[in-house]
């Protein structure tokens, strides 16, 4: 949800750029996070455990751009740094749910999937409005059901551990939505560099103890293997999100949301080439339906909650 006091405190001149300057940026942005789960498969810790790696290497960077831009790290009211250690949880749970699931799925259904969020948020709001759709939010509903019983059915098709796969990234979605309603509060005079670097910090600790409790691999098994942890980080969460949080704001949820079909794009063209999974028509049709409900679901949202939900995301 964007906040006036965190967007202020991103000190920036991006209003001297050019329009094709911040597009450009916006889309690199969505690249760069698409890149993520490349880097999660080829990855020789645990799925858990390259989630921990991708928050704690990034936590350094997180803190020089919170304080690089004026935003406090110290002096948080203690009921806001609650809420964002709840928060954090959920997201924790929301990138080992997902990494666990890109090892299982095709990288095209874990990114959409995983971005999935924007849909729970919208059935929460009628949920909480009492209230029935109306209008676009039909058609967001028909789509996300209709698109996503056709991946899990395609994933069915081929076995049921892709299917799995598809089911652990919907509940990554799940708890980025739940993450997202818990820091609706917390959010506020809070800039956006600093609350990412708390939630890092709180979430760290809960990676690192799931990872642990399953039994994987936490250190990279040889020197190389830090190379895909190092490129998770940055491009996730440093690269990534640092592209969005400059062009966001210049940006309408329509915009935002067709940026944001992008990363699953990115990621089945990959997928492909690659780790040479095929896509047939039936799976390019779910992914045309659900990745529309994800950008009417941005477009019916409210706008503040569009802008900062994606840079947070970092979906995967």
């Amino acid at each position: 949800m964007k906040d006036t006091t965190a967007t202020n405190a991103i000190r920036d001149d991006s209003a001297t750029w050019p329009g094709w300057a911040l597009l450009l940026a916006l889309l690199a942005g969505n690249v760069f996070l698409a890149l993520g789960p490349w880097a999660v498969r080829l990855a020789d810790t645990g799925p858990v455990s390259a989630a921990f790696w991708r928050l704690f290497l990034a936590l350094p960077f997180l803190v020089l751009l919170a304080r690089s831009t004026g935003q406090k790290l110290a002096g948080i009211p203690r009921r806001n740094l609650l809420l964002v250690a709840l928060g954090a949880s959920a997201f924790a749970f929301d990138l080992a749910s997902w990494h666990y699931g890109i090892g299982l799925t095709r990288l095209g259904n874990a990114t959409l999937f995983g971005n999935a969020g924007s849909i729970v948020l919208l059935f929460w709001g009628f949920v909480v409005a009492r209230t029935l759709p109306r209008g676009l939010e039909w058609l967001a509903i028909v789509f996300a059901l209709g698109g996503a019983a056709i991946l899990m059915g395609e994933s069915l098709e081929i076995s049921t551990a892709t299917l799995l796969g598809d089911l652990f990234c919907l509940f990554a979605g799940l708890s980025y939505a739940i993450y997202l309603l818990t820091l609706q509060d917390a959010r506020k005079g809070i800039g956006a560099w600093s609350l990412l670097a708390w939630v890092s910090i709180f979430a760290c600790p809960v990676l690192l103890v799931m990872a642990l409790a399953l039994g994987e691999p936490v250190l990279p098994q040889s020197a190389t293997g830090w190379g895909p942890l190092v490129a998770l980080s940055l491009s996730s969460q440093v690269v990534g999100q640092g592209l969005l949080v400059f062009s966001l704001r210049h940006f309408p949820p329509l915009v935002i949301g067709l940026a944001l079909l992008t990363q699953p794009a990115v990621a089945a063209l990959y997928g492909y080439g690659v780790f040479g999974e095929v896509l047939g028509v039936w799976d390019i049709v779910g992914m045309m339906l659900l990745g529309g409900a994800l950008v009417v679901s941005r477009v019916t949202n409210q706008k503040s909650a569009t802008t900062d939900a994606i840079a947070e995301k970092a979906s995967a």
